[in-house]
């Protein structure tokens, strides 16, 4: 049987597609077998017998040789995954008879990723030195990802009998490396930190009174005789091997010298490249494209006692640290003591006790110490809790986020941002039974607080959109206005919520709260705007200005009882009780303002005053049961016959409405000699007048 020829070429060029076909699928096998063989042949899953490693626990000195000698092994053979199996790997002691014995720990080698097995831990040696490390990432040791696995301190058989707070065991370390993971892992009951963060430094020359000479250099680069000047005799070089990598340098540790100075670059050949003037010592300085060497001049006539250092330090950089665990240390849990660009995120820190500070995470280079600084900081999170003194401290450095974190060590300090660190916002955390101690610079956004504390000092401290429960938000400005807030909302709903002013007036605004207290003893001058109360215990407020305040409360009033200036304008009052003035000091003044009365008590009662101004308010009181009822009084039945103890008053254009016949206004009962106060265009009804006819009564009217 024969077909046309027309499906005979239909049948040869499907035939061709089909081989076409088959040829490009074998190939695509091929590629992937090839990928998965590369895949393969970049994971080396550690043999322990190979290297003389022992995985039970023994044999500290084989095995941390032989895993420092298949970690480089690996990394010279092109390896990028490095696999540990179950096991316990201990990791040697150092040698006493060295200060550090970079033998006696894990050396990470760069373009690794170290991974254990869940069931794999890295052991440290008993002993009794007061710093060890574990795991080093070392400088230049970069690209490395830590993952998996327990890393394990000595703590429990430590030997403390040296002395001392033998608070440098740490676990896993950085000095100054860039661009490192660690995923899943667990730092464990190590006598100091379970992470330590850290940088590389490098003191490149140190400069003495002979290092100067008097003179200046001019904006050309000359070198030029000055008497009123010092510079350095010889130029200070870039040639240290850590300029082929780092391209910033420092001063530091000055003595007798100015906290500013002058730097003049130049190229290898001696020609002016480029000058900065008004330097600052620990002021991070750039090596300018083609600079070889650097003078430096000081404003001052002599060099006597003169001494300064020029330093480069490297801090670790692009570090995140995530899906981890850092428990029973004694000192951190982790501490970035040098760092930029470091993220901790979703990790859980707790039981931290033992030597101070005690804390979760501790954000601190000793900066102002000659030490590292910390900059861009983000703990996103993260679960704190039974941590010994604190959850998060934010010791020096700037710019960090503090996000979404669950802080609950109850009854410590969840977050602490001392004077040396500025620039940091905190942002959606939950401080479950811990406090707030915070100084300057520092922005609070969306937080919430139970059964705590804050102490706020400022300057430049803000907070939107906070929520309290159970707890003292308590503001101790250290400058006037140092300290704002909005957006506030406070519940008292098993006791202890107060709003607490202290030291320096503030500016706050939209603040409600349900039950709880207002006190302080703040001077004159805060701001208080749309305050919202429901059903507090006590308004014992402090001196300020409240504009359109709102507040019920069926079981308390509003005292004053220090000196000052009070004034409440546009303000909403449906209380048991109303304003009582008690400071012979007090300046209240009162405008715009509604009261609606929920008993038989007074609106305004003032029984001492510097002055008093009552203006333009209504007053609705329909639960009095006696004509002896009162809504405004001026001193007071039981100290009739005292001298008076309210200076001045003016009561103007208000409108009192009762429910029966009653003093609507009181001045009978003010003291012996009080002056003459002025009663003018108020309106009442059912309420009567009770003045003394030496108070000027002018306009008023009783219906």
């Amino acid at each position: 049987m024969s077909f046309p020829k027309f499906v005979q070429s239909m049948v040869r060029v499907k035939m061709k597609k089909g081989w076409l076909l088959c040829l490009i699928l074998i190939g695509v096998m091929q590629l992937s077998a090839a990928a998965a063989s590369d895949a393969d042949n970049s994971v080396y899953t550690l043999v322990p017998k190979d290297w003389n490693i022992y995985n039970d626990g023994t044999h500290p000195v084989e095995t941390t040789k032989g895993l420092n000698d298949a970690l480089q092994w690996a990394h010279d053979n092109g390896k990028k995954v490095f696999h540990v199996p179950a096991g316990t790997y201990l990791i040697k002691k150092q040698d006493p008879k060295l200060s550090l014995d970079t033998s006696a720990r894990i050396n990470m080698v760069s373009d690794m990723t170290f991974e254990l097995d869940d069931k794999a831990v890295i052991q440290k040696e008993s002993n009794g030195f007061k710093g060890y490390q574990t795991l080093h990432i070392g400088y230049r040791a970069n690209n490395v990802t830590i993952k998996g696995g327990t890393y394990r301190g000595d703590k429990d058989t430590h030997d403390y009998s040296s002395g001392g707070t033998h608070e440098g065991g740490y676990g896993i370390t950085t000095e100054g490396a860039v661009n490192v993971t660690i995923d899943g892992v667990k730092g464990i009951n190590f006598t100091g930190d379970g992470l330590a963060i850290g940088g590389k430094g490098t003191m490149v020359q140190d400069l003495y009174e002979a290092s100067f000479t008097s003179g200046g250099i001019d904006d050309n680069g000359n070198l030029i005789k000055d008497a009123a000047k010092i510079r350095t005799k010889a130029a200070l070089t870039f040639n240290h091997p850590i300029f082929q990598t780092e391209r910033e340098f420092e001063l530091s540790n000055r003595q007798k010298l100015p906290g500013t100075f002058d730097i003049y670059f130049y190229k290898k050949d001696g020609t002016f490249l480029s000058k900065l003037k008004g330097q600052s010592m620990r002021q991070l300085m750039k090596i300018p494209d083609g600079a070889n060497h650097f003078y430096l001049v000081f404003n001052q006539p002599a060099s006597t006692g003169a001494y300064v250092e020029f330093w480069q330090r490297a801090v670790s950089k692009q570090v995140k640290v995530q899906n981890s665990e850092f428990a029973f240390n004694r000192r951190q849990g982790i501490t970035i003591g040098g760092g930029d660009q470091i993220t901790i995120e979703n990790n859980v820190l707790h039981d931290i006790k033992g030597t101070a500070p005690q804390s979760g995470i501790d954000v601190e280079g000793g900066y102002g110490e000659n030490g590292h600084l910390n900059t861009n900081i983000f703990i996103k999170n993260n679960e704190f809790y039974n941590n010994a003194a604190y959850d998060i401290i934010l010791y020096d450095g700037h710019d960090a986020t503090v996000e979404g974190n669950h802080l609950a060590s109850k009854g410590k300090i969840g977050l602490a941002v001392s004077p040396p660190f500025t620039k940091a916002l905190i942002k959606d955390n939950h401080f479950d039974g811990s406090s707030i101690y915070a100084y300057h610079d520092v922005e609070f956004v969306g937080n919430k607080m139970n059964n705590s504390l804050t102490h706020l000092e400022g300057p430049n401290l803000k907070l939107d959109g906070m929520t309290f429960t159970d707890s003292k938000f308590i503001i101790s400005s250290k400058d006037p206005f140092g300290v704002t807030a909005s957006n506030i909302t406070m519940y008292n709903e098993k006791g202890g919520s107060e709003l607490s002013l202290w030291v320096n007036p503030v500016r706050l605004d939209h603040i409600t709260m349900y039950g709880g207290s207002i006190s302080g003893g703040v001077p004159n001058g805060s701001i208080i705007e749309y305050l919202k109360v429901r059903e507090t215990s006590s308004l014992n407020m402090p001196p300020g200005t409240y504009n359109y305040c709102d507040i019920e409360s069926s079981t308390a009033g509003i005292t004053l009882d220090g000196a000052g200036k009070y004034v409440f304008d546009q303000c909403s009052l449906k209380v048991k009780e109303g304003v009582l003035v008690t400071h012979e000091n007090a300046d209240f003044t009162m405008t715009g303002s509604t009261f609606e009365m929920l008993d038989r008590r007074f609106a305004l009662k003032a029984v001492k005053a510097e002055k008093l101004r009552f203006e333009n308010n209504e007053i609705l009181s329909e639960q009095l049961t006696a004509s002896t009822d009162y809504a405004i009084m001026i001193g007071d039945f039981w100290t009739r016959n005292n001298p008076y103890l309210v200076k001045a008053a003016v009561i103007q254009g208000n409108t009192i409405t009762s429910n029966m016949t009653s003093e609507g206004i009181s001045t009978i009962y003010a003291g012996v000699g009080a002056p003459q106060y002025t009663i003018k265009d108020n309106t009442l009804i059912n309420a009567k007048l009770r003045l003394r006819t030496t108070d000027m009564n002018v306009s008023n009217i009783e219906k």
